[in-house]
This record gives C-alpha cells, structure tokens and sequence, in this order.
C-alpha cells in the first residue's frame, strides 16, 4: 500500500542534510514527490511530500530510520501521513 506522507526537516544548517534524508528514503523505496527548502541564516527548513510503499518499508520502520537521521544531524524530522497533516492544519 503506497500512503503519501509529509515528511519535515529543521535546524542548524550543515552539509550532507539534503543527502542524508533523501538516501534513508531511497533506502525504504519511498518516492519524493515535491520538495521545498529554504535557509534562514544559519536555520535549515525542507519540507518534502514523500510516497511510502509499505511493501517495501513500512511507515513506523521508515519513521525509526528518520528518528536516527535525526539523531546523527542534530535536528528535528517528523514523517507524518498526509490527511492527518491536513487534518491538523484545517480551519
């Protein structure tokens, strides 16, 4: 079952970030559909839109993998499904 997800990045700004995340997703065969960044000074943001195939790595592994990318970057990721993203953020 492919489940699309929001998958977002932040912190101090370092190299290898973009690199990181985006080889742990290709690692579980998650596919980035869109992705935005943008650089605040010294502060890193990405927001990505990200499809995980749970045939081939499912969504709580793929939010283990990101909880150490998380841990090895020093920054904070959170890989949320889609509809309760948008469930959140709804007026």
């Amino acid at each position: 079952m492919k489940i699309p997800t929001v998958l977002t990045v932040l912190g101090k700004d370092r190299c290898g970030i973009v690199a990181t995340v985006a080889t742990t997703l290709a690692n579980a065969g998650a596919n980035i559909d869109d992705i935005r960044q943008t650089i605040l000074g010294d502060m890193f943001s990405m927001t990505m839109l990200v499809t995980v195939d749970e045939d081939v790595c499912s969504f709580d592994d793929l939010q283990a993998r990101l909880a150490q990318d998380a841990k090895d970057l020093n920054m904070q990721i959170m890989l949320q499904r889609e509809e309760v993203f948008r469930f959140m953020y709804e007026v």
